[in-house]
């Protein structure tokens, strides 16, 4: 508290040394030198005041000193104030006394403080090179922004509206980061070019830098340039490696692409390991492979084939000297280019606008120290806000921090600014984000999902908040082509966010006793349960959220532990075998369970069992599972919503001698199956799911058959089968569907026809089309669909479906669209 009382006293001593000056003309002299010294050293208490930070021993009784000097200064000012100026003897006893305050101050000002100052420029060298050690991946994506949400306009509603900004926002932002970048943009361009197309000698380069610093920004200008395009003709592959890489899943990727073939037999890695590229493949056309976010020597060395032709682009925030034969290291942003970048985030324009106090806004610039997504997040955190506000921020950013704390903590407390004033609803889903692993897609439907069960938030206020983290750069929005329209899968949208953002949402959730957590959270992949929750155990752990993220586990392997208020369970794991965490039986209250594998093979589930007790789930996501045969012993899910099964292998578990889904489920409203090679028919028992509204069996390359009694479904609205090329007819039943009002069929290149009575559907608005190459005509009943506004079809069709007779239809011809971005997941 030294620092608080010496600022307050030097305060009202500088205002007495005022008066004494012109007052008293024996201390007049003394009084003018204080003046002096003591506006030299108020800023710097005053800046000590409002840092926070505990001082060093030494320091702090040399401020005690100071502190005592001035009190007696602060008395001293009081007599010589109260004295009678007759009084000649007493005046002259003050102002000597006024001379050795005078000289006390001169020798602290002149003697310990520079000794400080040096210290300090020594420290701040050393925290301006480790300030931002922790920032983590690239900011590859945080350039894309939606703009405003437009509720109700466009045929599409409001999901449309918005989501079609993401590639306009998305290109301006690039463009605009490019730009101002300016001169080191293309400096870094040139050399990491003359690396990559203008020395044929080096076989492996690298880009490095802080995190955040624009490596990858860089990386994806080099891999869009036209030059080195034209240099590698096209043939460029860019991965993504992180911390926690999936070496066999990269692995198999380059050996893809280096030597183009498609197929990758079980065992792959032990093949590329034997290989010997010298007498295996011959000088080809020349690649590129690109490698961002590499944290580890080891994992490097796995990942670059020395092929003839082939080149290595490494991104990271390490050199690697030892394995790459270049590298360029990326310089952080100066003087104006950072000002421009920060105004482009929080004015929307590129200066400081008349209006505001650009000594304030080149202030918080400096403290941003130069790091793009500093700025960029910073900025638009600041956006519209009042000036109090961004005075508050700067104090916020100014604050020093004690040397022995980790630099983790440093750049994540500075990162902490941008949610800090975001809505308590707002900031909760923010920090539900560090639920998921790093450099993964998150589904939008799991997250959307989430947020309904334990935020209780309907799904258009669950997308506004989305909207608005992505408005401030706190994560990306990335969609499909498809996606975007009011009858589209949350599914085809999905979530990135810099790691930087990530670790702060864990670094928030990690406060306090483990036991008393609102979200448990494994950070990064593990082999075993954390040790800290192992010693824990004896005791109940209330986190409304846990997730999980580990290798292969045993039975063994776990330990039991009681969860008594959890809602949502994330487990994430990468393994061929695992056995489902035992305590699941301890959830009572769980309403959503995420499971997901990041293997290269479907896993085979165990302990099915645990979900017996399970009365409150509603929600249950199943990825790349080999999903167990579901009987009514082992899941009674009576109040389960939705089922999502990604990438799964159903083994027959959804067949109806084994399990009567109506019986099972309820109360289902929602069933997606996407990417299910194994899935040749649908049960006849999903016939009977009365309250579905929702079925979507997408990217089912096997699927050949629709029961026949599907128009049973009275509530069904969204019916889905895209992507299902075996699928040659569609049940006429399907004309039954009541309450059906879109429908999806595109991709289904061998769906021969539409069913006769389809007029019949009377509240259908929309049918989606495209690409069925084999539908040349249209049955003379669609004159009857009265709620029809939209089709979506190819031009060989779309003349048909314009002549029918309506007047609001909107006939939309598709282009086609090829995305594989779920192979790289």
């Amino acid at each position: 508290m030294t620092d608080f009382f010496a600022g307050e006293i030097a305060t009202e001593l500088l205002k007495m040394l005022f008066k004494i000056s012109h007052k008293s003309c024996m201390c007049k002299t003394s009084a003018d030198s204080l003046i002096t010294s003591i506006n030299e050293l108020l800023p710097i208490i005053q800046e000590i005041k409002f840092s926070g930070v505990e001082l060093p021993a030494m320091r702090q009784v040399q401020l005690d000193r100071l502190s005592e000097n001035l009190r007696e200064g602060l008395e001293l000012a009081r007599k010589v104030l109260a004295s009678n100026r007759w009084n000649v003897y007493k005046n002259l006893q003050l102002a000597r006394k006024m001379e050795r305050l005078e000289k006390n101050v001169w020798r602290f000002v002149n003697g310990p403080m520079q000794a400080h100052v040096l210290a300090d420029v020594h420290h701040l060298r050393f925290q301006m090179a480790e300030s931002f050690d922790r920032l983590e991946n690239s900011a590859k994506r945080v350039e894309q922004r939606l703009g405003a949400m437009n509720i109700g306009v466009g045929s599409g509603g409001w999901m449309e509206e918005t989501v079609k900004r993401v590639e306009v926002e998305k290109e301006r932002w690039e463009t605009s980061l490019v730009n101002l970048l300016g001169v080191g943009m293309e400096v870094g361009k040139r050399k990491v070019k003359e690396m990559v197309i203008g020395r044929e000698d080096l076989g492996a380069v690298g880009i490095c830098g802080i995190g955040g610093s624009g490596k990858t920004t860089l990386a994806n200008e080099i891999c869009r340039d036209d030059e080195v395009r034209s240099h590698f003709q096209n043939r460029i592959l860019s991965l993504t490696v992180s911390q926690s890489p999936n070496l066999e899943q990269l692995r198999a990727n380059i050996w893809r692409f280096v030597s183009g073939s498609d197929f990758v037999a079980e065992g792959v890695n032990d093949v590329i390991t034997k290989w010997n590229p010298q007498f295996n493949l011959r000088i080809g056309p020349r690649m590129l492979v690109v490698l961002d976010d590499v944290w580890s020597l080891s994992v490097l060395e796995q990942l670059i084939f020395r092929v003839p032709g082939c080149k290595t682009l490494v991104v990271s925030r390490f050199k690697f000297p030892t394995v790459l034969s270049d590298t360029y290291e990326v310089e952080l942003l100066k003087g104006e280019e950072a000002i421009s970048l920060f105004c482009l985030s929080a004015f929307g324009q590129k200066s400081v606008p008349p209006a505001a106090d650009a000594n304030l806004v080149k202030q918080i610039v400096n403290e941003c120290k130069g790091l793009p997504l500093a700025l960029k997040v910073i900025g638009a955190s600041l956006r519209d806000q009042p000036e109090m506000y961004w005075a508050s921020a700067k104090k916020r950013l100014s604050k020093g921090e004690p040397i022995c704390e980790s630099h983790e903590s440093k750049l994540l407390d500075r990162m902490a600014i941008s949610i800090q004033f975001l809505s308590k609803k707002v900031r909760e889903c923010f920090l539900d984000l560090g639920c998921f692993p790093e450099d993964k897609k998150i589904p939008l439907d799991v997250l959307i999902n989430m947020w309904v069960e334990i935020h209780d938030l309907d799904e258009e206020e669950a997308f506004a908040i989305l909207v608005e983290l992505s408005d401030k750069n706190l994560l990306t929005l990335v969609k499909d082509a498809r996606a975007g329209d009011l009858y589209s899968s949350y599914y085809e949208i999905s979530i990135t966010q810099h790691d930087v953002l990530r670790d702060l949402a864990i670094h928030l959730a990690n406060h306090g006793n483990v036991n008393e957590r609102k979200r448990l959270l494994m950070a990064r992949r593990e082999a075993e349960v954390p040790k800290e929750w192992v010693r824990s155990a004896d005791l109940p752990f209330h986190a409304q959220i846990v997730s999980i993220h580990t290798g292969e586990m045993g039975e063994m392997e776990w330990f039991q532990m009681d969860f008594p208020k959890t809602e949502v369970l994330i487990v994430n794991f990468s393994a061929n075998e695992y056995f489902l965490p035992p305590f699941i039986d301890n959830m009572p209250n769980l309403r959503a369970l995420i499971v997901i594998n990041y293997s290269t093979q479907n896993a085979t589930l165990h302990n099915f069992s645990v979900f017996s007790d399970l009365a409150n789930l509603k929600s249950l996501w199943l990825e790349k599972v080999s999903v167990a045969q579901l009987t009514e012993s082992t899941i009674p899910l009576k109040n389960l919503q939705k089922i999502s099964l990604i990438l799964c292998k159903i083994n027959n578990s959804l067949d109806q001698s084994v399990i009567d889904l109506a019986q099972i489920f309820p109360s289902l409203s929602q069933l997606t199956i996407d990417h299910c090679d194994d899935l040749i028919k649908l049960p006849l028992s999903i016939c009977r799911m009365h309250s579905l509204k929702s079925l979507s069996i997408t990217n089912c390359p096997n699927l050949k058959e629709i029961p026949t009694n599907l128009g049973n479904l009275r509530f069904l609205q969204i019916l889905r089968l895209y992507a299902c090329p075996t699928l040659k007819m569609l049940p006429s039943s399907i004309c039954e569907l009541v309450s059906l009002k879109y429908l999806d069929i595109s991709q289904c290149i061998n769906l021969k026809s539409l069913p006769e009575k389809m007029g019949k559907l009377s509240m259908l608005e929309k049918i989606d089309m495209r690409e069925c190459s084999e539908i040349w005509k249209l049955p003379a009943s669609v004159e009857s669909l009265e709620s029809l506004r939209s089709v979506i079809c190819d031009e060989e069709v779309s003349w048909l479906w314009k002549e029918v007779r309506k007047n609001n239809l909107h006939v939309q011809v598709a282009e086609e669209q090829f995305n594989l971005d779920w192979l790289d997941e």
